[in-house]
């Protein structure tokens, strides 16, 4: 993607065709309705796979929970569908961001981090997945099938492999955090839609922030529980509103954009 594509360009209203038929979208209406699409997709597909998540047990109490995730059938699917989520929902931040054409300056400078941010945390919940969705998996059914004798030596690797899980998820959460700071920014900035919607994209980047740290010092303990619930709600706020106002609304990249 050439950078030139985050700098500015002038956006011109529908116009009708020769014939006289129906209007055209503007140039960029289509790219941030795709935008809106994908990350409110992503949003409905996480949580629908996370309903769906083995989660009865307190999720740091190990022995019922690692016996929970043994007895799920569903396991697989419900993780594939969580990155599957996480995937729409990241490349709706980088449609986004090129949708928005940022002015030069440092403007421009944010909306390529923000790009290289949203990248780092998909790879990193690839990788997260990967470990939850696989090798935990794999652990805890060997760990339960066990005979008692090697019980004790099963259960310290399916631990070992949750204490990678909780470094995976402390720094996919940060970069997430990042990635929805540096888009809310440039929201603001670039004002091609509401600027409130780019402050709670920025809200919502906090929330995940504060969740990195949470897990990286104390696992996935009742004090998340805050953070993880604003990061839905503000993310659940934001996407509806940015689809609405894509395919329903007066605002378009490139002109002033409401609120």
């Amino acid at each position: 993607m050439p950078m030139e594509e985050f700098g500015t360009a002038d956006n011109q209203g529908p116009r009708p065709t020769a014939s006289g038929g129906p209007e055209r979208l503007p140039p960029l209406r289509a790219p941030l309705r795709l935008a809106a699409t994908l990350a409110f997709t992503g949003f409905a597909v996480s949580v629908i796979a996370g309903l769906l998540h083995a989660d009865i047990a307190s999720a740091n109490d190990h022995p019922a929970t690692f016996a929970e995730y043994a007895r799920s059938g569903i396991w697989t699917v419900v993780h594939l569908g969580q990155f599957a989520g996480m995937a729409l929902l990241t490349l709706g931040l980088v449609v986004l961001l090129v949708v928005l054409k940022a002015p030069g300056g440092a403007l421009a400078w944010t909306a390529r981090f923000g790009v290289v941010a949203a990248v780092a945390a998909l790879a990193l919940y690839a990788a997260l997945q990967a470990v939850d969705g696989v090798a935990l998996k794999h652990a805890v059914d060997a760990w339960a099938a066990a005979a008692e004798p090697e019980k004790t030596a099963r259960f310290a690797t399916a631990e070992g492999i949750r204490w990678l899980e909780w470094g995976m998820r402390s720094y996919q959460s940060i970069m997430l955090g990042a990635a929805l700071l540096l888009t809310g920014a440039v929201v603001v900035g670039a004002r091609g839609v509401s600027r409130l919607i780019g402050y709670l994209m920025a809200l919502s980047g906090l929330a995940y922030l504060a969740q990195g740290w949470i897990i990286g010092a104390e696992g996935f303990s009742p004090a998340n529980t805050i953070p993880t619930l604003a990061g839905i709600v503000l993310i659940l706020v934001w996407t509806v509103w940015l689809l609405v106002s894509a395919w329903f609304g007066k605002d378009a990249p490139g002109g002033r954009g409401r609120g």
